[in-house]
């Protein structure tokens, strides 16, 4: 299976540069996962399309404010990092550039000295190991002197640091949002629990994967970052309970379907902690999930990827083409999809 399997042409005027001031009206395309058959909608009635007895599994990872720019102390240079995850204390996972100016025992300072950061080494594809020097609290200062980490194709500033976070973030930890999550308002959740759906917070803290493309040919050889996840018992007997009586499981966002698909053992969700490097592609058999809320993906990307292999590669790209001509949004701030075993028609 080749990457260039997984190719669509996207206009650049479709990728949505900033979030609607209504999270719940963006548009959504209904894919049958079977069929291929789509419908167009609104993403408020999203809960016509739910069941009673369904469980909606959510992650409620919170984005950090995790891009800082600094100078490097002997020379003032200018370096960017993007902190991806702490590995002990004040010890980080970091992608830094330009990356020639962050060798091992390099100092950076940002804000004015609040904040220090030493290079210790280089870590695995060419992420920096780097440790932290403050007086305080470091999510304080972090809050005060970082930047949202926006994806790269997003060139607009982004005004309210809260339309990058779910109305459910609760765990401090990722590098990016879980942006199928930023369609839903709390009204919404609160009208989708009261049709008698059941709601499953579970936690994935988005890390580098979201931004290494895929450089493989072939789409097999491709090496998937580690991301941190967690399930509760709480969130894993509900979903459990749901396959039991034979209701569907449906997930919001490619990292909730990681994160189950993780933690299932013979068709099981076992509650626990760990990092998963899961690679979800065409030919993956899933073990708990039915259905899947998500966003429209980059060209040759993993989530593209993950999404065909629920649906079909050649269902997504005709869906995708179709969106294209439709003039859909794109990405993290654009519309939405729910892939599907049954249509309202």
């Amino acid at each position: 299976m080749k990457t260039s399997d997984f190719y669509y042409e996207l206009p650049e005027e479709l990728i949505a540069q900033d979030p609607l001031s209504d999270r719940a009206s963006s548009r959504l395309l209904v894919l049958g996962k079977g069929t291929g058959k789509r419908e167009h909608t609104d993403f408020h009635h999203i809960i016509d399309y739910l069941r009673k007895g369904d469980c909606l599994v959510l992650n409620d990872t919170k984005v950090i404010p995790a891009r800082l720019i600094g100078q490097k102390e002997d020379t003032g240079g200018k370096v960017e990092f993007l902190l991806l995850k702490r590995k002990e204390n004040n010890i980080w996972e970091t992608l830094v550039k330009p990356g020639k100016k962050a060798r091992p025992g390099a100092k950076i300072v940002f804000g004015d000295g609040l904040l220090t950061a030493e290079v210790l080494e280089i870590a695995e594809e060419g992420n920096r190991l780097v440790q932290f020097s403050y007086e305080g609290i470091f999510e304080e200062i972090l809050d005060q002197l970082g930047q949202m980490p926006l994806p790269p194709y997003i060139t607009h500033e982004l005004k309210d640091k809260g339309r990058y976070q779910t109305v459910y973030a609760k765990y401090e930890g990722s590098a990016a949002a879980p942006t199928a999550g930023l369609h839903f308002t709390e009204g919404l959740l609160q009208e989708i629990e009261e049709k008698g759906v059941e709601i499953a917070h579970v936690t994935l803290h988005v890390g580098l994967g979201t931004f290494r493309p895929v450089k493989a040919e072939e789409v097999a050889d491709h090496h998937m970052h580690t991301e941190y996840y967690h399930v509760g018992r709480e969130a894993a007997d509900k979903i459990n309970l749901a396959k039991a009586k034979g209701n569907r499981v449906i997930c919001v966002g490619t990292t909730s379907c990681r994160t189950i698909e993780s933690a299932a053992v013979n068709g099981l969700v076992q509650a626990g902690e760990g990092d998963t490097d899961i690679f979800i592609y065409p030919g993956y058999q899933f073990q708990v999930l039915d259905c899947l809320i998500t966003n429209f993906h980059l060209p040759e990307s993993t989530l593209l990827m993950l999404v065909s292999a629920l649906a079909g590669k050649e269902n997504i790209i005709e869906a995708y083409n179709e969106a294209v001509a439709m003039e859909y949004r794109f990405f993290s701030f654009g519309d939405a999809m729910f892939i599907t075993d049954s249509l309202m028609q």
